[in-house]
């Protein structure tokens, strides 16, 4: 695995400029068409619907993704659905055992469950062929984080259809991760002061965080806030064909990584659900078009709000730039819907935050084209190459000695490169410092074939000419 840096030597800095849009509105559905009810901190920017060119544009957007064998087949879904419901019967009886081996009497475990959810770009609707799925376990009172990563491990361990088994116990979000019959997926534990979960629970209810510690608050905040993003869009369909494009395009052009500084895929959900509030009526490639409008002329660091921020004062800390000084030093908040309401792009450096404007400019550009019927969708999805980009670059190349190793140490060096990139930044003389967020093997050459690496590249004033 490896990673690039751009350094690039200058003597100007120049910041774009924005206009900030935000959004409420009260919308109900008529006829098919969305009217004012209540999305957003505005209302919207119109509600005008598609005409023919509009739906033409979103069938040949749909033709195109689909040629990016973006999505799975029936059988591939059924996997997943097979996959979950399996992990849930494992989670029902760990649950029982646990707690019969904590005193709990028979006939009274036998009553005790748990309960799986998933969040992430599996919730939302939109992954992506091959994706993993965003899980979160929750457990009752008398079920623990220890139990979790010793009992539950074991039971995931004994299953033949498990493999890539690994704990990390001490992350910000502590995290089960493992392929289970060929799917990827990462495991949250949150346990709640409740004796059992039962089927009616409501994870949107905020009063179920009164005394929870902060490991479990983050831990339920991803299925929370997937919940919120898709009660406040005003078409779920729209929605996810809009997002759908979005990563697919982040992704080709190496936007599409919140470790290493960009954007993760939680933010552009939020991105694109905020264009759905100021657009309700429009159709996905419309929507397309208006994301990279308007975010093309965003003003950061104003936020991007879905929802107006509550605190209903609950002991938990709160996005405020007012207030708190460290959110006053985010590049380009987007700010989680849900209680408590975080920045989910405080990763973001001066770097990533350039290299993403640029980007979302110069998509403006392709998109104008395409609308205009002078350019095609699978301009969109044709990122520039990396390795062609720049002149000079810094290869970072890990090595371990068997591959559950590997994993746990190219994730934490995956972690740590945006502290690189932020020591790259210091220096007076580097203008740019571009990581590369595609992994290569160690066996390849980077430079002959783009296929897989991690990399960081370095550029100066001679590179221009």
């Amino acid at each position: 695995m490896s990673t690039l840096v751009t350094v690039r030597q200058t003597t100007t800095t120049t910041t774009s400029t924005t206009t900030a849009i935000n959004t409420n509105n009260n919308m109900t559905t008529t006829n098919g068409q969305i009217s004012m009810h209540s999305y957003g901190i505005t209302p919207p920017i119109t509600m005008k619907g598609p005409d023919p060119s509009d739906i033409i544009a979103t069938d040949d957007l749909e033709e195109s993704l689909r040629s990016y064998d973006y999505f799975e087949s029936d059988a591939e879904l059924a996997l997943r659905v097979d996959v979950m419901s399996k992990l849930d019967g494992l989670v029902q009886k760990w649950i029982r055992d646990v707690s019969i081996a904590k005193n709990i009497p028979i006939e009274t475990a036998d009553t005790v469950t748990g309960r799986v959810h998933t969040f992430g770009s599996y919730r939302l609707g939109v992954h992506s062929k091959g994706g993993d799925i965003d899980t979160l376990l929750i457990a009752p009172r008398h079920i623990d984080r220890t139990d979790f990563f010793t009992t539950f491990i074991e039971v995931l361990r004994r299953q033949p259809e498990v493999c890539d088994l690994r704990a990390i116990e001490d992350a910000f979000v502590p995290v089960i991760k493992l392929t289970f019959d060929g799917i990827e997926l990462d495991i949250l534990f949150a346990r709640l002061a409740l004796s059992t979960i039962p089927s009616t629970f409501d994870l949107k209810d905020d009063k179920i965080l009164l005394n929870l510690d902060q490991r479990c608050v983050r831990s339920l905040n991803g299925s929370r806030v997937a919940d919120e993003i898709l009660n406040l869009v005003p078409n779920r369909e729209t929605f996810k064909s809009t997002l759908r494009a979005i990563k697919l395009w982040a992704k080709k052009n190496g936007l599409y990584s919140n470790a290493l500084g960009f954007f993760g895929g939680v933010t552009w959900a939020m991105l694109v659900a905020r264009i759905c509030q100021l657009y309700p009526n429009a159709v996905a490639a419309t929507l397309v078009h208006k994301f990279f409008t308007v975010y093309s002329l965003w003003e950061w660091p104003t936020p991007v709000l879905l929802k107006p921020i509550n605190d209903p004062q609950y002991g938990f800390s709160v996005w405020d730039s007012k207030v708190n000084a460290f959110d006053r030093h985010h590049l380009m908040p987007v700010i989680t819907p849900a209680y408590p309401q975080q920045n989910s792009t405080h990763n973001v450096t001066r770097s990533t935050q350039k290299i993403i404007v640029q980007e979302i400019k110069r998509g403006l550009n392709i998109v104008n084209k395409i609308i205009s019927s002078k350019g095609e969708w699978k301009e969109l999805f044709t990122g520039i190459s990396f390795i062609e980009r720049y002149k000079h670059y810094i290869i970072l190349l890990l090595s371990a000695p068997d591959q559950n190793q590997y994993l746990e140490w190219s994730g934490l060096v995956e972690a740590k490169i945006r502290l690189l990139i932020a020591n790259l930044e210091k220096n007076m003389y580097i203008e740019i410092a571009h990581v590369n967020s595609d992994k290569y093997t160690p066996n390849e050459s980077v430079f002959q074939n783009q296929q897989q690496t991690n990399s960081a590249s370095t550029k100066d004033d001679s590179s221009n000419t």
